[in-house]
């Protein structure tokens, strides 16, 4: 039987089975899902998009039958060929429609469905006084609970609870068998012996398509202190990251380069975005007339806060009372005596104030292409890391500008054993289907256009590789794994047993996501 006709009749089964409206197969939507936010891959064969868990089997069963390998997507702010099949024919999940939420407040548990993102779990908790101990990304408008959970990744949060993983208590995953597979035998604790749940966060999916998520509750602290601080050395921020890390007194706290903070992160898109943030600010304020005075010291700070140090680092602090707040704020002042000097918190503010924002920066500041590379260093390899990761651009500057190329860095603590060195890449290119559809004509309208552009898009992944690569030589570890960073070759070989084992037993055709992880 040939290929075109097993396609078809796998098509019609999904049809049947899910309603044509939620089954893709042809059309411009196709390129859509082809494409992340760096590049693209093979066309799936079919997208799906499953509304109960009932649906997600019955779909996963249909293409076991049919051999077709499956890929799990959330919400596509992917950026290392987590769901790109480089050969496609696969069939790609759009996790989007199960986006159910149960909030069990007496047993403080939340269980979401994998396409929830972040922002609606966030609205659904805030209406209680309530949230997650990581509450998501910056990506959190479109990031899934899903994506986060199968890819790892930090943000809000994470100075004082840690990662996306660390937040989960247990997971139901779907199986290539159709079966659901619950990863605990208690819904009141994760480590009821062996941490089965572990096994799947930070996956890609290798192992199963997540069906559900249950997270731990804590009550929202409604008062909030923000702080930043400028740095002239890259040594002076880590030191003082690394203080503050262990410290533990912020919720989070992230740290920008002088090119982020005047372009990508800085950027403020018009006036209406200027309003939106203002009255944020002050919806938030617990004491109006303080939200004012904050609101008047961000306008006469304009951008200076961008242009005040080599690095910038951004506290976000919170407490049960003023007070509370407050003086966690005094104890950071006077640990980073001597390394920064405080400067105004405008960033931050916006920050606390809008923290999932619209995904604009898939794009540069100036239109450009971008992408993020990112290695959690282990902290006596930061400083040396940074001044090889400096050469490695100084050796590289001449073509660079020849063609265009240009980086910034972003930094966050990872716990207080880890530090993530970030490097946004950004290059004048063409835009993909991908950002033609989440950003919209209007909006690519007002922005700069680049013709498609080889010579620069080849030399930004050459770039990329190398970044990695030097990444690699400093011990780094890595989230959002995906195709694009090592990890199989990085296990010794019982461990690469051991995984394989696991897999073999969970996905004997090998149908899930495959290639991701190397496997």
């Amino acid at each position: 039987m040939s290929s075109a006709i097993v396609e078809k009749q796998l098509v019609s089964a999904l049809t049947e089975a899910l309603g044509a409206n939620a089954v893709i197969h042809e059309g411009d939507a196709l390129a859509y899902f082809s494409n992340d936010v760096y590049r693209g891959g093979g066309a799936p064969q079919a997208v799906v998009r499953p509304a109960s868990i009932e649906a997600l089997q019955d779909t996963v069963r249909i293409c076991a039958a049919a051999g077709a390998a499956m890929v799990p997507r959330g919400g596509g702010a992917s950026y290392t060929d987590a769901y790109l099949v480089p050969a496609g024919g696969h069939v790609l999940f759009d996790t989007g429609a199960l986006d159910t939420i149960e909030i069990d407040e007496q047993n403080a548990v939340v269980t979401v469905e994998a396409g929830v993102t972040w922002m609606a779990l966030k609205t659904a908790l805030d209406a209680k006084g309530l949230r997650t101990p990581f509450w998501g990304p910056f990506s959190g408008i479109a990031a899934t609970v899903g994506g986060s959970v199968s890819q790892n990744t930090l943000s809000h949060g994470s100075t004082a609870h840690g990662i996306s993983a660390q937040s989960v208590l247990s997971m139901d995953v779907v199986l290539a068998s159709g079966e659901v597979l619950s990863t605990s035998a208690s819904s009141a604790m994760r480590f009821y012996g062996p941490d089965l749940t572990g096994l799947f966060t930070g996956d890609c999916g290798i192992f199963g398509i997540k069906a559900r998520i249950r997270l731990p509750l804590l009550p929202v602290l409604p008062h909030f202190e923000c702080l930043s601080f400028a740095f002239d050395s890259f040594a002076d921020y880590h030191a003082a990251s690394r203080k503050a890390a262990m410290a533990r007194l912020d919720d989070s706290h992230f740290g920008l380069d002088l090119a982020l903070s005047q372009g990508q992160i800085g950027r403020q898109d018009g006036m209406g975005a200027r309003l939106k943030i203002a009255a944020e600010v002050l919806r938030k304020a617990p004491d109006k007339m303080k939200g004012i005075a904050q609101l008047v010291r961000m306008a006469l700070a304009g951008e200076n806060p961008m242009r005040a140090g080599a690095y910038m680092c951004h506290f976000m602090i919170e407490g049960f009372d003023a007070d509370e707040a407050a003086h966690k704020a005094k104890i950071l002042r006077r640990l980073l005596s001597g390394l920064g000097r405080e400067i105004a918190n405008s960033i931050p503010t916006f920050v606390h104030s809008v923290p999932f924002a619209p995904l604009f920066n898939v794009l540069g500041p100036g239109g450009e292409r971008w992408v993020p590379i990112h290695g959690v260093l282990a902290h006596d390899q930061v400083v040396a890391f940074d001044t090889a990761y400096k050469a490695l651009i100084a050796g590289r500057k001449a073509e660079m500008e020849q063609l265009g190329v240009w980086t910034g860095t972003m930094f966050s603590p990872v716990g207080a054993s880890g530090f993530l060195y970030e490097v946004a890449l950004y290059w004048p290119d063409d835009r993909t289907a991908y950002h033609r559809t989440t950003l919209g004509a209007e909006y690519l309208g007002q922005q700069p256009h680049f013709d498609a552009n080889e010579p620069s898009r080849a030399y930004a992944d050459d770039l990329k590789r190398a970044i990695v690569a030097l990444m690699q030589e400093h011990g780094a570890g890595h989230f959002q794994l995906g195709r694009a960073y090592p990890y199989k070759q990085r296990l010794s070989s019982q461990a690469i047993s051991l995984l394989s084992a696991v897999k073999t037993e969970l996905d004997p055709k090998g149908l899930m996501n495959p290639g991701a992880l190397g496997f």
